[in-house]
């Protein structure tokens, strides 16, 4: 079911909420967060989808917030609310409500946001693109348990990190750090199968790639090594070679969804280590709202370089 509202209030969404809940009958209990996506228009379809997807797993009330131009030719400067209301099975299992603000009160957007709130659920907000420069001070990551950036859409992905560690605070995390949790499994298995000391690392991707420089400092962190930091065709990580006393454990992924593990003595096999989409990040992201320690470390390790030379 989908209800549009022109020049509206947060008032008036919250009755069509419970008008659509009530023609479908579903109730608001089902609710176990609120997902706020602060976006613009070119990526608010795929990250609306993105997030209705993670609902099927997570129900919640998601809400887009969209801040548009507030001069219309001709009609001069002026304040107005939208919102687009969805239930059922067009908003996956929750609900998700598109508001979009013109003028004053997108400058605001946290007094349109916080009636809508789920009540007594936890709050995420995620920023597709254009985080701002301190999200934990940011009125709507303030209201946030969880606050969800993506460094890998920035202009400079590893300026961005750098920008992520001057404002961490705990509840801070990257869809960057997200899409390594395979990498990270694959090679503390892998660990575990050949257990021997690390002399040296490798970790291979496409340039400036911050995922590839999130697992390089985790590495650094975790091994106690140096790790080098080789360019390649991507997409994102496409190896890490690691040295130990027994020789070199490498995972390798060139292209597509499998991987090649070869351990020191044994025979190499495949893995399945795919390309996640962002609804599956998402869904990983709102399985566990505590603060993530591994990317704070991780992020905090020995400083992003970018062509050699910290920033």
């Amino acid at each position: 079911m989908r209800i549009d509202l022109d020049d509206t209030t947060a008032g008036a969404i919250e009755r069509a909420l419970v008008q659509g809940r009530r023609a479908i009958g579903t109730p608001a209990a089902d609710m176990v967060l609120t997902m706020v996506i602060v976006t613009d228009e070119e990526n608010a379809y795929d990250a609306t989808r993105a997030a209705e997807d993670a609902s099927r797993e997570h129900p919640s009330r998601t809400l887009v917030v969209i801040r548009r131009p507030a001069r219309i030719p001709g009609a001069g400067t002026w304040s107005h609310l939208d919102a687009e209301v969805r239930v059922g099975s067009e908003a996956g299992t929750g609900e998700t409500v598109v508001l979009r603000m013109y003028g004053e009160v997108s400058e605001h957007a946290e007094s349109v946001v916080l009636p809508l709130l789920v009540p007594d659920a936890p709050v995420v907000v995620w920023w597709p693109v254009d985080a701002p420069g301190i999200p934990p001070r940011d009125p709507l990551g303030a209201l946030a348990q969880r606050r969800i950036t993506d460094a890998s859409t920035a202009a400079a992905p590893l300026r961005e990190l750098q920008a992520r560690l001057r404002s961490y605070a705990p509840g801070d995390t990257d869809l960057a750090w997200t899409r390594l949790t395979p990498w990270r499994s694959a090679l503390a298995a892998a660990l575990d199968q050949a257990p021997a000391r690390v002399t040296s690392a490798i970790v291979e991707a496409e340039a400036a790639d911050p995922s590839a420089e999130l697992l390089a400092r985790w590495l650094e962190a975790r091994l106690d090594v140096s790790v080098g930091r080789v360019a390649g065709a991507g997409p994102v990580v496409t190896a890490v070679r690691l040295g130990t006393d027994d020789g070199e454990l490498v995972i390798e992924r060139p292209a597509g969804p499998v991987a090649l593990l070869t351990l020191p003595g044994q025979p190499p096999r495949t893995l399945a280590l795919k390309v996640r989409p962002t609804s599956d990040l998402i869904a990983e992201e709102l399985r566990r709202l505590d603060p993530d320690d591994m990317y704070a470390i991780a992020l905090r390790g020995r400083g992003v370089k970018e062509n050699g030379v910290h920033v």
